[in-house]
C-alpha cells in the first residue's frame, strides 16, 4: 500500500498546507535564495511567503507564482488528464478492425418483370 495515498486521504487541510509549505521551505534553501529574494523574483510580498512556508492560507496564483521561480512547475502534472485510451479499451477497438474482406457482391441478374 502506498503510504503517501493513505497519508493524503486522512490528512486535514491544514496538514496538507504545511507539507506544501514544508516543500517550497525545502527547495528554496536548496537553491539557496532568501525567502527576500524568492519573493521579489515572484512577484509576491515577503510575508505572503512566510505565510506560505508556515502552511498558512494562501491562494493558487501565489503557489504558481513561487513553484514557478523555484522552477518546480512539474509538481502540477499530476493534475493533468490524460484521455488515452487504456489498454483494454484498445484491445476491444482492434476486435472491431475487419480482419478479412468478403470480395465484392456481384448484382443478381435483372429479371424481365
Amino acid at each position: 500500500m502506498d503510504i503517501t495515498n493513505s497519508y493524503t486521504k486522512v490528512a486535514s487541510d491544514d496538514a496538507l498546507l504545511k507539507r506544501i509549505g514544508e516543500f517550497i521551505r525545502y527547495h528554496r534553501l536548496e537553491q539557496n535564495y532568501t525567502q527576500q529574494q524568492l519573493s521579489d523574483r515572484a512577484g509576491i510580498n515577503r510575508g505572503t511567503l512566510v505565510e506560505l512556508e508556515k502552511g498558512g492560507r494562501s491562494n493558487l496564483l501565489t503557489l504558481i507564482q513561487v513553484l514557478r521561480m523555484l522552477d518546480l512547475l512539474h509538481a502540477l502534472n499530476t493534475f493533468e488528464i490524460d484521455n488515452s485510451p487504456t489498454p483494454m479499451q484498445l484491445a476491444e477497438m482492434s476486435l472491431k478492425y475487419r480482419k478479412r474482406a468478403s470480395g465484392k457482391k456481384k448484382n443478381p441478374p435483372k429479371s424481365d418483370w
